[in-house]
């Protein structure tokens, strides 16, 4: 079990290490394809990701990448600005926006330009915050968070469910997710989660990180 700020502190010693953030994106991004093709029997079902501006969003364009290449549909309804994009984000959204459907969602009237069909089974993806959460959640992340939930279809969040404290499992609007893909090790917040929580390896070396509290 991890803390939030152990995990920053492994990822920043990873890459001190020589592994770029770029492959620690590819890695969580095949691995969150992976781990849904191994839980889940599909067949004709639409992938719909929602994803933010910051890694997490990242690693769900690389997921999305995935997708594409095994030959299904997908939908990336990215909430933001491509400009607010981390490098290593703009790069794999680089590699999906002429290939997959790519809706970009700045307001919330924006989503009343698509409705999913009933009949047809989806997977949806949380990729919007991860780790991401910064003290109170602002739009356009606050009304995604309500767009996924109301949703009908198997959710998936990538890494921890978006609006939940990694540290205490908590928060006052959070993605509902049936499977957490969650990288190296499961967050302390997950705990009481563990039963839909699966851990992957993106390649983060093991190590002892300490982190001393703040005086």
């Amino acid at each position: 079990m991890i803390t939030i700020a152990e995990m920053k502190a492994l990822e920043h010693q990873a890459v001190q290490q020589g592994i770029s953030l770029q492959e620690l994106m590819e890695n969580a991004g095949k691995a969150v394809f992976d781990v849904i093709n191994e839980k889940y029997e599909l067949d004709n079902e639409k992938i719909v990701i929602f994803a933010g501006q910051g890694n997490n969003g990242g690693d769900g364009f690389v997921t999305a990448r995935h997708f594409y290449k095994e030959g299904y549909q997908v939908i990336v309804i990215f909430f933001g600005d491509q400009w607010k994009l981390s490098e290593e984000a703009k790069v794999n959204y680089d590699k999906i926006k002429s290939k997959v459907t790519v809706i970009e969602v700045k307001e919330k009237e924006d989503l009343k330009q698509f409705r999913f069909q009933e009949s047809l089974d989806f997977i949806f993806i949380d990729a919007l915050l991860g780790m991401g959460i910064k003290d109170e959640i602002r739009d356009p992340i606050n009304f995604a968070i309500d767009y996924f939930n109301s949703q009908k279809g198997l959710k998936v969040a990538v890494d921890l469910p978006s609006g939940m404290d990694g540290d205490t499992g908590e928060g006052e609007q959070v993605c509902q997710a049936d499977l957490i893909v969650c990288f190296h090790d499961i967050k302390k917040g997950l705990e009481k989660f563990k039963d839909q929580t699966v851990i992957v390896d993106i390649g983060i070396p093991d190590s002892d990180v300490k982190i001393s509290s703040a005086k």
